[in-house]
């Protein structure tokens, strides 16, 4: 499986210095070579090669590896584009944003990360530094900090390129790691997990995990944007770009939080886990104005992934069901009616009078339905 791994690197005024030349340098790049790739209609990285890479390193000076990742990486955006297109991610053929979006090349920030190979960057684990090429030459012993639980799986599954970023007056290196696929034991049952708003999620055993932090967090800071973006002083806009990825490091760190409870909690008991399968809910979901800032700010995905990848670490088995009906369906007898549901937190059947907390009820769905699931797909 891959995991990522992001490491911050303590650079010296003058690292600094050379590492913000690169990135500037190989963005600039990109940015002419996606010009010229748009201008030309030419996208595959080896025709693309065949226009730009001579003059990549004529015109920016960069190394034959740097110039080669730069129109990669140019290729690689262009791709998914492409494929956003295709999905109709941008708009309906004919529609305004999407002449919008194919009428112009992609442009790169100054800052935009660019990736390294083992050529261009080298890792001393021991002495936690690192050496990597720069516009200015080889810049060694740029020291980086992480944890001993980081510094193992880098020495040991380390593969591929690392990114750097450069992020809020902060360098990180986000290197990738080829971890060993852990064998996936056969499940007693799964565990039912039911995602929302009012509770973030709630497995079949009756715990819930409160998104009411969460939202309170989320209200407080539209709140202050609001009134900050109606200031719009010189100090304002100064605290709106401090405080711009705040919510979003503290709404990640509770997503991890409570996935690893619920992976714990699976792997204690020998469950597998089941999952909604909640894939294009934005789209099927009809809500009124003041509803719709909060479902589109429902990270459930990233929830999901976290669940994923920590539950493949463990070896815990995942499914994902189809979410239908799970919320009105009865747990008990099967009965499916919206007169189950009278109101957000209960459940009452209105057929064999099965009373229970809805978001419960709907986590033992998911829970019966992952155990078919399974069943089915490991069918002999």
């Amino acid at each position: 499986m891959k995991l990522v791994v992001r490491v911050k690197l303590l650079p010296t005024p003058e690292q600094a210095a050379a590492l913000e030349a690169t990135l500037r340098a190989v963005n600039d790049a990109a940015t002419w070579v996606s010009t010229l790739a748009h201008n030309q209609r030419v996208f595959r990285d080896y025709d693309l090669r065949k226009h730009a890479y001579g003059q990549i390193k004529d015109r920016y000076g960069l190394a034959a590896q740097a110039a080669q990742h730069v129109i990669k990486k140019v290729t690689d955006a262009y791709a998914t584009l492409h494929a956003n297109l295709r999905n109709g991610n941008v708009g309906k053929p004919g529609s305004a944003r999407r002449e919008r979006v194919q009428a112009k090349p992609i442009v790169f920030r100054p800052s935009a990360a660019q990736p390294f190979d083992d050529r261009c960057l080298s890792w001393q684990m021991d002495a936690r530094t690192v050496s990597i090429w720069t516009t200015w030459g080889r810049m060694k012993s740029v020291a980086f900090t992480a944890s001993a639980d980081q510094l193992k799986t880098l020495a040991a599954y380390r593969k591929g390129e690392s990114d750097l970023v450069y992020r809020d007056g902060m360098w990180f290196l986000i290197a990738t790691c080829d971890l060993p696929d852990v064998p996936v034991t056969d499940p007693d049952g799964f565990l039912g997990v039911d995602l929302g708003i009012a509770d973030i999620a709630t497995t079949d055993d009756g715990t819930h995990h409160s998104g009411k932090g969460l939202n309170a967090v989320r209200h407080r800071d539209r709140e202050l944007r609001r009134r900050l973006q109606r200031k719009n002083t010189k100090s304002a806009k100064r605290l709106l770009k401090k405080r711009r990825r705040k919510e979003a490091r503290f709404a990640a760190d509770t997503n991890h939080t409570i996935a690893k409870r619920i992976v714990t909690e699976a792997t204690r008991t020998g469950q597998g886990i089941a999952l909604e399968d909640l894939q294009g809910i934005r789209d099927r979901v009809r809500l009124r104005k003041p509803q719709r800032v909060t479902l589109h700010s429902w990270s459930f995905h990233r929830l999901g992934r976290f669940i994923a990848y920590k539950a493949a670490r463990a070896g815990v088995a995942l499914v994902y069901v189809d979410p239908a009906y799970t919320s009105q369906g009865c747990s008990a007898c099967g009965h499916v009616d919206k007169k189950n549901r009278p109101d957000q937190e209960t459940f009452l059947c209105t057929s064999c009078g099965f009373a229970e907390h809805a978001d419960v009820n709907a986590a033992r769905n998911i829970a019966a339905r992952g155990v078919t699931s399974w069943a089915v797909s490991h069918a002999a």
